[in-house]
């Protein structure tokens, strides 16, 4: 049973303070099914991986990002293995200046420090000092580009039926046209729809679904060799090129960067007042 961190009180009552803040660490996976709520949710990661479902959207929160689910948005969560994370609620009448729809961000340093000032406080109402560390928050968030860790779902049942395939298997390299074949489509109309109902091409597709696939891997703590092999790239240095080009850097300095902090101590299994 998935049994919430965050005092309901905090989330629904109308005098509550317009930002609570927690963090969590876990050391098994967890998992809620599609939820809402009124608040908008800033949902990151200091170690291992959360993934988020968003209606047509599969995202996923490695180390150092975050994820904003506007108030009210459908939403289901998943971590993989030991995770430490941290979520903060913002008040809805406080998120009209934010993203209207949901985003993949990169956390800089300043707004994880001060969510994990903002974790500390008890829930009450925010004094001055506080206030100012909230509104930073919110500046940061306004402020940050949206970053690619989300993979759009086709609805053709064809194109379904070939992600799933994909999805089952992502080391499978057949091209388009076999793909078309096999689902019995033109690969004309097969490359047609991919665009138009995903935004991607087919190959744009296959490369995100291999990286997401990798971050969550490297999150499991697998060697790049073996991600490289699973993910069907016939050696290391093509993965890692994919890798850097995606996200600006190796996948070892990622792993390195998204290692627990050194000399902070870990928030307790149940974390302090706040929820993923």
């Amino acid at each position: 049973m998935f049994t919430p961190i965050i005092r309901p009180d905090l989330m629904t009552s109308p005098a509550g303070p317009f930002l609570v803040a927690a963090e969590l660490t876990q050391s098994e996976a967890r998992a809620k099914s599609s939820h809402s709520h009124a608040r908008g949710q800033l949902m990151g990661a200091l170690s291992g991986l959360v993934s988020v479902g968003l209606d047509k959207h599969q995202w996923v929160v490695p180390a150092i990002h975050a994820i904003w689910i506007p108030p009210h948005c459908p939403h289901a969560v998943r971590s993989y293995g030991p995770f430490s994370g941290w979520s903060v609620f913002i008040a809805e009448e406080r998120c009209a200046p934010l993203p209207r729809e949901p985003r993949a961000i990169l956390a800089t340093p300043l707004l994880r420090e001060a969510v994990r000032r903002a974790a500390t406080w008890p829930g009450a109402a925010l004094d001055p000092a506080q206030a100012r560390v909230a509104e930073v928050i919110l500046d940061e968030l306004a402020a940050s580009p949206a970053a690619s860790l989300g993979l759009p779902l086709p609805e053709d049942p064809r194109l379904i039926r070939i992600t799933d395939a994909l999805a089952g298997d992502l080391a499978d390299n057949r091209h388009l046209g076999q793909w078309a074949a096999w689902a019995g489509v033109a690969p004309r109309t097969l490359s047609r729809r991919f665009v138009a109902e995903t935004g991607l091409t087919f190959a744009q597709w296959r490369q995100q679904a291999r990286l997401l696939r990798a971050l969550e891997l490297i999150a499991d703590g697998l060697p790049v060799t073996t991600i490289a092999l699973e993910l069907g790239y016939d050696n290391v240095s093509a993965f890692i090129d994919m890798f850097r080009r995606a996200l600006g850097t190796t996948p070892g300095r990622y792993m390195a960067d998204a290692a627990p902090e050194n000399g902070r101590a870990a928030p307790g299994e149940h974390g302090r007042p706040g929820a993923l």
